[in-house]
């Protein structure tokens, strides 16, 4: 059966490198924080340009934190999409925030300006924007600078977009700070839960750094309300600080598959997502391969029968998930709720092999709707 994302392809492939680092860690004997999360820290600051890098132990929790370190707290209105998997929604509920859920584009899937717009003039007092299946929202430079014109910090999730770009800037780099996840099937992934917050501001990262470790301002000393056990393990640090070199070439492997998939998908009821790139960016690195089309589940059915999996991401808007939509009045989001109801994910990782990416070509056009 293919698999959406076959994550024991990386396993086997760079097995030599992730057998040294996990025993490197081991012989070191420092398995939490420590010199390994510090140079992969480093490291990942360095790859965008940024100052500061706080690995954590995952990347809702990296939003959550991020969210506190700008100052949200209980009854803080803040803005984010509905059809992002409620990962947004679910730290805005650990801190007992109130969301206030933005409109999308359907072709992108991401946010508008528009939307952020009429959220910003609502009075929200933090935006997020989520980089949605590894593309950057095409009007995230705009969205950038409204917020800082209004004085309102936008945070970015980049959970999706690891290497994306927009004119030469890399998702993370727009807005006061942004979070990522590393979960194994991520375009870069450990082989277990991580994340990070990346800033530029030298308070949030302070801020950040303690509410990982429950809010300590020093060892068994709270400073910070909000805190919790949040830290990134020195095992996982050193695969990440392994797998980043190869972030750019997997998703240029991504990248070529999505090409193929645009190219020679050809189906007159699947629309298909855009691929093509800037000179000098790639402000979509095929996190995901997502298509729309109004008989998904006959669709999905049919892939199945030929032995391909599909997937989708996400079914239900934030608005929609029953303990959320008892507090949401007259939540207007018709195109999220549409997207919800026509998207699927179709396989698309490093590795996957020219005959399978075949194997999806042909399955897909041979569907007789």
């Amino acid at each position: 059966m293919q698999l959406i994302n076959d994550v024991s392809v990386k396993l086997k492939r760079y097995e030599k490198e992730i057998c040294e680092c996990i025993n490197r860690v081991i012989q070191s004997g420092w398995l939490v924080l420590g010199p390994e999360v510090e140079r992969f820290e480093r490291s990942f600051a360095d790859y965008h340009s940024s100052k500061y890098c706080i690995g954590v132990a995952n990347g809702t929790d990296a939003l959550e934190l991020a969210l506190r370190a700008l100052g949200v707290e209980p009854g803080s209105k803040v803005a984010t999409v509905a059809n992002a998997g409620a990962y947004a929604t679910a730290a805005l509920s650990s801190i007992g925030a109130v969301p206030y859920f933005l409109e999308v584009e359907q072709s992108s899937q991401c946010v508008t300006l528009e939307s952020v717009k009429t959220a910003l003039d609502s009075g929200v007092d933090v935006v997020v924007i989520t980089h949605l299946f590894g593309r950057v929202v095409p009007e995230v430079t705009q969205i950038a600078a409204i917020c800082e014109q209004r004085n309102v910090p936008m945070l970015e999730d980049c959970a999706q977009a690891h290497g994306a770009s927009l004119s030469r800037k890399l998702a993370g780099s727009f807005g006061n700070i942004a979070s990522f996840s590393f979960y194994p099937t991520k375009n870069l992934g450990a082989l277990g839960d991580g994340g990070a917050v990346i800033t530029n501001n030298r308070a949030y990262a302070d801020a950040v750094t303690q509410l990982r470790q429950y809010g300590w301002v020093n060892k068994y000393e709270i400073g910070l309300p909000g805190g919790r056990n949040s830290r990134l393990d020195a095992i996982q640090a050193a695969l990440l600080s392994e797998f980043l070199p190869n972030l750019n070439i997997w998703n240029d492997e991504r990248l070529s598959i999505a090409l193929r998939y645009e190219a020679e998908i050809i189906h007159p009821l699947i629309s298909k997502p855009i691929v093509s790139q800037e000179k000098h960016s790639k402000p979509y690195v095929a996190h995901l391969y997502v298509i729309q089309t109004s008989l998904r589940d006959e669709l999905s059915a049919h892939l199945k029968e030929h032995g391909i999996l599909t997937d989708v991401h996400y079914p239900i808007p934030d608005h929609k998930q029953e303990v959320i939509m008892t507090s949401m009045n007259n939540v207007n989001l018709p195109v999220t709720e549409l997207l919800a109801e026509t998207i699927l994910t179709l396989p698309c990782y490093p590795g996957m092999s020219e005959s399978q990416v075949n194997h999806v070509i042909e399955s897909v056009n041979s569907w007789k709707a």
